[in-house]
């Protein structure tokens, strides 16, 4: 993925303190505000498609019948595992119904961006928040699905790809405006090189997947 170029738009005068100063309303490039559609549309439907198959799944256990969801290919590649397990529903319900919501929210964010809207620092900073969360909960998640449920979900990885990319561009954008405290070459890296961190980092999840099956992908 190529670098997002961000052209920051002050609505209020910046306070005179050189590299201390910082705008109080920032607007974005549209590239940026793309990409969260994009991301957050990918993780829509991945939170949808998940959704389906749960209620598929519950409402033939209710009615005594077996119901296999489509990505379920293999005994790796197996969203039946992964949505029958305890930690599909961390909190009480399944967890695709939090990414509903939470994707729901990106995609408007980004629409509001693309229609020229400008926010504050503390939205930013909240937005940033939200994402680290979603980042977070996708790791916990990733772990649960290669150690414990021993089983692989593809709209699950399409869903965590989406938050990775998504979070490290938020954040990249945060840093290079300043609203997160970060030194000058920090902010330089960011500004030349974002597409490096969620590159790497989904390349990370890819090699831990292809190491935890090693055997039966060679087999």
């Amino acid at each position: 993925m190529s670098k997002t170029t961000v052209k920051d738009v002050s609505t209020e005068p910046e306070p005179e303190h050189g590299e201390a100063a910082v705008p109080r309303t920032v607007g974005v490039s549209r590239a940026f505000a793309l990409l969260l559609v994009i991301t957050g549309a990918a993780g829509l439907l991945a939170a949808w498609v998940i959704t389906i198959d749960k209620f598929k799944l519950l409402e033939a256990k209710v009615e005594g019948r077996t119901f296999t969801p489509g990505c379920s290919l293999n005994p790796v590649v197996s969203c039946g595992s992964v949505m029958e397990s305890d930690q599909a529903s961390v909190f009480g319900f399944p967890n695709p119904m939090l990414g509903l919501v939470a994707y729901g929210i990106v995609i408007g964010v980004g629409m509001s961006l693309l229609a020229r809207a400008r926010f504050p620092r503390w939205y930013w900073l909240t937005f940033n928040a939200g994402c680290l969360f979603g980042v977070s909960f996708c790791a916990w998640l990733m772990f649960q699905s290669l150690y414990r449920i021993n089983a692989l979900c593809l709209w699950c990885s399409l869903a965590w790809v989406a938050t990775i990319i998504m979070f490290w561009y938020v954040t990249s954008f945060n840093v290079r405006n300043r609203f997160l405290p970060a030194p000058p070459w920090l902010r330089n890296f960011f500004g030349d090189f974002t597409w490096v961190l969620p590159l790497l980092h989904i390349g990370i999840i890819g090699m831990l997947i292809l190491t935890r099956w090693w055997d039966f992908w060679t087999s």
